[in-house]
């Protein structure tokens, strides 16, 4: 995982930049997710953040089925 913050990243690295430059096409399902969770938590990033998400729930289909109660209990 990255200890990088977003802020540190090269611009042309960030999530949401690269969206408003190349399209979401060019960005990873982590990435996507990041821009909606808009922060992560201290010591991890918020693209970080998302890829746990994506190792916990394996798709954006199941994510999508869960509930905000399951989404509260995990950190960030």
């Amino acid at each position: 995982m990255s200890q990088l913050k977003i802020r540190e990243m090269p611009q042309d690295e960030r999530p949401r930049e690269k969206l408003l430059a190349r399209g979401a096409d060019a960005l990873s399902n982590a990435e996507l997710i990041a821009i909606l969770l808009r922060t992560g938590r201290r010591g991890v990033n918020v693209v970080d953040v998302a890829r746990e998400l994506l190792d916990k729930y394996k798709s954006f289909a199941e994510l999508s089925r869960c509930s905000v109660k399951e989404l509260r209990q995990i950190k960030g």
